[in-house]
């Protein structure tokens, strides 16, 4: 079991891309409370000398570094430097992303490139950095971070859920090459539910309210919790909440019935109604100042844990009990069957 070590093993050393905030700050804490040493990776100054606080408060070491993962080699940097302060790499979470909440006709091309550049292609730089490192050693895991929006785009987020597509397919891609060289380093996809994390407050908008997630809200440690066991699991992909299962499946099954009924209800269903604030500031293209912290506004209506996680979790068990349970139901029907025949 993860982190079950011998009193004078070597800690693992965790690297989080965008670990300052929402999932990545909630991920931050649990790496470092359940014993390992965490590097965060992030632009806002404020967010990660906070973090850093909260990772050595639990007595992990800790690093922080300010760089912006669709600089490629700011990453390449930045892995160097965790390696030389903290020691080998275990594990990299590809967790930073940007987003826009705007129909595709009303973004720039700019804004598009630039959420491509981070939700994307800062996942392909991070896997990059660490594979040069976890190759040679024949160890290590990397945990993408994706969403049920890989599977099933919905309106006001074309961008970001193209990024994401992108990001399953380069999973995919990469998987096969890792199994062809016959590699032991793992890699996984973590595909999330709607979170209760900052992004609403200060993703960029081309609408006229405020924006909210779409369908049921979870807190940011349930992803957390689903991204720790990803890193140690051999699984392709995780999947976390009824909503992603739902997504996913739905998309498998019925996509084109999906297109309707989120063309009819996708876009009023992310808007609460309430105005943007004057002077509203957003974080697409520089950091916004401040520490964030890893929840936002919806706490109230944001479940803190996921059954569907916890089967996810105990996959054999689960499998076990519904057996169990099948051979309970056929066995009892098969003697009320018999007491009827023998009464007749």
């Amino acid at each position: 079991m993860p982190n079950a070590r011998r009193p004078n093993a070597r800690r693992d050393v965790v690297v989080i891309t965008g670990g300052t905030a929402g999932v990545g700050r909630a991920t931050a804490r649990l790496f470092a409370g359940k014993g390992a040493d965490v590097a965060v990776i992030a632009r806002g100054r404020e967010g990660l000398e906070a973090t850093r606080g909260e990772i050595e408060a639990l007595g992990a070491r800790a690093l922080a570094i300010q760089a912006d993962v669709a600089d490629e080699d700011a990453v390449e940097a930045a892995a160097a430097r965790i390696e030389d302060e903290l020691g080998p790499i275990d594990i990299w979470v590809n967790n930073a992303f940007a987003g826009i909440f705007s129909t595709f006709m009303e973004m720039t091309s700019e804004e598009y490139r630039r959420v491509t550049d981070v939700t994307y292609y800062g996942q392909v730089h991070g896997t990059r950095a660490a594979l040069r490192r976890m190759l040679p050693r024949r160890r290590g895991s990397i945990v993408l971070v994706g969403s049920a929006l890989a599977y099933r785009g919905i309106p006001l987020q074309s961008a970001y859920c193209g990024a994401k597509h992108a990001v399953q397919g380069f999973l995919d891609a990469v998987r096969c090459e890792l199994i062809h060289a016959d590699s032991p380093v793992r890699l996984c996809m973590v595909q999330l539910p709607a979170l209760n994390t900052p992004q609403f407050d200060w993703g960029r908008v081309h609408i006229d309210s405020k924006p909210r997630p779409a369908g049921k809200i979870y807190q940011p440690e349930v992803a957390a919790r689903a991204i720790r066991f990803a890193a140690y699991s051999r699984r392709k992909e995780v999947w976390v909440g009824r909503t992603t299962i739902e997504a996913i499946v739905g998309d498998a099954l019925a996509s084109p019935w999906l297109d309707r009924y989120l063309g009819a209800t996708g876009v009023d269903g992310q808007a609460t109604g309430e105005p943007l604030e004057r002077g509203r500031r957003d974080n697409l293209f520089e950091p916004v100042p401040g520490d964030p912290g890893a929840h936002g506004r919806f706490d109230a209506q944001a479940s803190p844990s996921s059954l569907q996680m916890v089967l996810n979790r105990h996959r054999g068990a689960a499998v076990a009990a519904g057996a169990g349970a099948a051979l309970a139901a056929g066995t009892a029907w098969l003697l009320r069957n018999r007491a009827r025949r023998a009464a007749d």
